[in-house]
């Protein structure tokens, strides 16, 4: 028999980025917000460390402090190799709508922070509860609860599902993984190395399974972040369009880039600290629909990382923010009633609208590149012209005016409006 833990006007079951944000929205809405996470803080995570522009946009957008006396390390940009031996930078562009700068910091502290401020605004947070199954109204079908591992049951009339890559919430419901949107995996370790006080992000465009020009070029991309404190983060992402997806031992790729990197670097088992970790990284809308029967998808349970950089956490603070506002507007209009549905239903129409054609976009790129021969052709002929690296960079990062901006913004911004949602 469950035991009734609390009733409140949302639940939100995952408190990272995604659930944290979603929960601190609502809290400003002055809604009651339950926020369950399963494990304790602090804890770890594979990706996320470096956070560019449009994940600080949102940081600021929340009200948190950015400051590196608040603990953050900047940086300034991009740092690119691929195609030949000196590396491509790229600023982080002047914008309007954007600052000019990214972020650092590790993943325990950054998901811990955000948690917290969520507490801070009014959320309630509950560590250790273990979400299994959702509590369904029996004639609606609707979901009105969660119970967890240890039997407590928490009720809400809606329910936001930041659970991650596991999605376990919205499989229960039956909202099922799409096959035809990209994924990815992503391993990460930390080194120590002289390179850890960097003011750049550095990209690896061209990832080699063993000796660079003469082995397997893979769909994916390398990543060494800078975290100030004497260690560099350091990891790989590979996408489900290479032939070798799902065969490849990813350690061991890691372990052939990393053991071609310059010795002095540091890159080696010798300064390793702590353990390899891989997750999954859900592309493109790859779980739909973003809301239904009274569940909202945010963050990596909808698949919400960006197919052309594998950048999820801006996304899912993004998302976070339009489902929030659409779970304040539908509690204005009267949870239940057929205008309250309107309102839901407009978050996956805002979705579509911001973000869809964007990930289109990014769908058929990750094919492209699946192929190594056009991207054999993409860095060794892309990389040199500096302007079209230039508006490469913009569309991978994602970084350009909504209104105004220059002729490389109109252009992405273009074909992102002319391409159908994903």
């Amino acid at each position: 028999m469950a035991n009734a833990a609390g009733e409140a006007d949302v639940i939100v079951v995952g408190a990272g980025p995604a659930g944290s944000t979603t929960a601190a929205y609502l809290a400003q809405h002055g809604l009651s917000v339950t926020l369950l996470e399963k494990s304790h803080f602090p804890r770890e995570k594979v990706c996320g460390d470096g956070l560019t522009p449009r994940a600080t946009r949102q940081l600021i957008r929340l009200g948190i402090d950015t400051s590196e006396e608040a603990g953050w390390l900047r940086n300034k940009g991009l740092r690119v190799y691929a195609g030949r031996k000196e590396p491509f930078h790229f600023e982080w562009p002047d914008l309007r709508d954007f600052p000019n700068y990214g972020l650092v910091r590790p993943r325990s502290d950054f998901d811990n922070l955000l948690a917290q401020h969520a507490v801070g605004l009014g959320a309630e947070l509950v560590q250790g509860a273990n979400v299994t199954e959702p509590v369904l109204d029996e004639r609606s079908g609707r979901i009105v609860g969660v119970t967890t591992k240890t039997g407590e049951t928490y009720r809400a009339p809606l329910v936001v599902a930041a659970d991650g890559n596991s999605a376990r919430l919205a499989i229960s419901m039956g909202v099922n993984k799409r096959d035809d949107r990209p994924m990815g995996v992503a391993v990460r370790t930390y080194y120590k190395t002289p390179r850890h006080d960097d003011d750049y992000l550095e990209s690896w465009l061209e990832l080699w399974d063993g000796e660079p020009d003469k082995s397997t070029l893979m769909p994916g991309y390398g990543w060494v972040f800078g975290m100030g404190d004497g260690t560099s983060n350091v990891g790989l992402g590979v996408l489900n369009t290479s032939k070798g997806f799902g065969k490849t031992d990813y350690r061991a790729l890691l372990k052939r880039w990393l053991d071609h990197t310059p010795e002095e670097w540091g890159f080696r088992d010798e300064n390793r600290v702590g353990t390899v970790q891989g997750a999954a990284l859900p592309m493109g809308f790859n779980r739909q629909p973003h809301y239904g029967r009274g569940l909202l998808l945010v963050g990596d349970s909808g698949g919400m990382v960006s197919p052309f950089n594998g950048e999820g956490i801006a996304y899912a603070m993004e998302a976070a923010e339009y489902a929030a506002a659409a779970i304040a507007d539908a509690h204005a209009r009267g949870i239940g009633t057929k205008e309250a549905e309107r309102a839901l239903q407009g978050y996956p129409v805002q979705l579509r609208a911001e973000l869809g054609g964007f990930y289109r976009l990014g769908n058929i790129f990750v094919h492209l590149i699946g192929n190594p021969t056009i991207m054999k052709l993409c860095t060794r002929y892309g990389l040199p012209r500096k302007t079209l690296m230039q508006l490469v960079m913009k569309l991978l990062a994602n970084l350009t005016d909504a209104h105004e901006g220059d002729w490389m913004d109109r252009l992405i911004n273009m074909l992102a409006k002319a391409a159908p949602s994903a």
